[in-house]
């Protein structure tokens, strides 16, 4: 049983827990808060619960939460960390981690610099096998890698275009925004393309991002230059053979992210999660060698698998199709 300690409950951070605890191969130790606010009570109610930072526990007991100690007593407990820390805080944690001997899991909003892989389940799992530092590269990255690699496998990808349209705040978040504004990046590429290469071989990547004012999903339209001619049912049905990616159709009421959120909330999904990144299908145009389509990214959620399957790997407890099948099972990914 791979023993698995969670810093950081936040948005990512709640979620690895409960998808680590629906793993038959792994548990989890428990989880770092840095305060007892009504997260925190949630989280104590199923998972042992550690301060952030020594001399804190008062402020929980307080509250009624019960601690086990600081982030530290529960590294020294664990086989492996998923750091889910705001973005920068988990380079200062780097040190402590390697102090205690632990290997380590990153977000993407960490540097791919400071790990030795940067992770996505489907283009290169076993580049994080045996590893010690590893990052999952961010939502948007991971969705990106997901079908720009089933393509790429299937086709050839010589070249990626996207334009990534990026909600502006997660919904629990007020003091973001939404903004009342349509903001742009600056950067050409913007960092989506150099992050795409540090998980699969590709040519040229560019990428364009836009924040606009909503907080359920992005979305991007993507167009891929490949190898090989190709037609519409060809990438439907490549789409169609990968759990983590799901076909959706406007002729069916799915004619934006709102649908596409309420679908999650249909099928049960705790939070209204969706794991799969969704492709619309109406969105798929072919012609020769060149095709483009449109997907939406639940930023929330699309890496919770690829945290289960880094484990893994990191652990080297589950070779590649196998891992991804048990994640997929036990997240009931791809069941309609």
């Amino acid at each position: 049983m791979i023993k698995v300690g969670i810093n950081g409950y936040g948005t990512i951070g709640r979620r690895v827990a409960d998808a680590v605890r629906a793993q038959s191969d792994m548990t989890v130790v428990g989880v770092v808060k840095n305060k007892p606010d009504y997260v925190a009570i949630e989280a104590s109610k199923m998972y042992r619960v550690f301060c952030a930072s020594k001399g804190s526990e008062k402020a929980f007991e307080d509250a009624g939460i019960e601690t086990h100690g600081d982030v530290e007593s529960l590294v020294d407990d664990v086989d492996i960390i998923v750091d889910a820390t705001p973005e920068g805080q988990g380079q200062k944690n780097l040190d402590m981690y390697k102090k205690n001997g632990k290997k380590v899991i990153f977000q993407g909003g960490e540097p791919s610099n400071m790990v030795e892989a940067s992770f996505n389940a489907y283009s290169n799992y076993v580049d994080a096998w045996g590893k010690d530092v590893v990052r999952v590269v961010s939502c948007n990255t991971t969705a990106m890698a997901r079908t720009v690699s089933a393509v790429s496998k299937a086709f050839g990808a010589m070249k990626v275009d996207a334009t990534i349209i990026r909600r502006a705040t997660d919904p629990n978040d007020s003091k973001k925004g939404p903004i009342n504004a349509v903001e742009p990046s600056l950067s050409f590429p913007s960092h989506h393309g150099p992050d795409l290469k540090t998980v699969m071989e590709i040519g040229q990547v560019n990428t364009v991002a836009v924040k606009v004012p909503t907080t359920l999903m992005h979305v991007h339209t993507i167009k891929i230059t490949t190898e090989k001619s190709l037609s519409q049912e060809d990438v439907t049905g490549v789409f169609k053979g990968y759990n983590r990616i799901l076909c959706v159709s406007g002729k069916l009421g799915i004619t934006s992210t709102a649908q596409i959120m309420d679908m999650a909330r249909e099928r049960g999904r705790k939070r209204g999660d969706l794991f799969e990144i969704a492709v619309w299908k109406e969105s798929i145009h072919a012609e020769g060698n060149t095709f483009r389509y449109i997907q939406a990214v639940h930023q929330e959620s699309d890496v919770i698998p690829e945290n289960i399957d880094a484990i893994r790997s990191m652990m080297q407890s589950m070779e590649r199709d196998e891992s991804i099948k048990e994640t997929d099972r036990s997240m009931k990914l791809g069941v309609n």
